[in-house]
């Protein structure tokens, strides 16, 4: 059973109320849930992916396409559940992955997370017989490219 606990809250597209950083508990969780559902019929590398906007959670998986280029990662994903959502600024995320050590998002992936996360954003990577890595968005990408730079010089 679930211990006296009330069950989270979901919002009709499958976000999840609540599940606070710290710990991740809950975050990690919802991502190595989403793992199973992920669309992976020529890679086998299933990747689930969540984050925690506004207070809810917003899950995401990878989806593959037998047109490699069209492939979505989880990450992707679950941001744009989230933005479906309404939100606005992503303030953690969790990714599961089935290795040891756990696969950090990639480029793309990091890029995205960054126009809606901080460099202090808590980044969790969980994968293989209990391997977990807790580190910051700022931590992977340190130079995100953003809206800064999208300004033109005065002359």
């Amino acid at each position: 059973m679930n211990g006296g606990r009330k069950p989270s809250p979901r919002s009709a597209n499958g976000a999840e109320r609540g599940g606070a950083p710290r710990g991740g508990g809950a975050l990690a969780a919802a991502a190595r849930a989403v793992r199973a559902r992920a669309w992976a019929p020529y890679s086998r590398f299933r990747v689930g992916a969540a984050v925690l906007a506004g207070g809810r959670i917003h899950r995401g998986c990878n989806v593959e396409n037998a047109s490699y280029g069209l492939t979505v990662c989880a990450e992707r994903n679950a941001v744009a559940a989230a933005v479906a959502a309404g939100a606005r600024r992503v303030d953690a995320v969790a990714v599961a992955s089935g290795t040891a050590p756990p696969t950090p998002p990639c480029g793309a992936c990091l890029q995205v997370l960054a126009e809606l996360g901080r460099p202090e954003t808590v980044v969790l990577l969980v994968g293989a017989r209990g391997a977990r890595v807790e580190t910051t968005l700022g931590a992977l990408l340190p130079r995100a490219f953003g809206k800064k730079y999208l300004v033109e010089p005065a002359e």
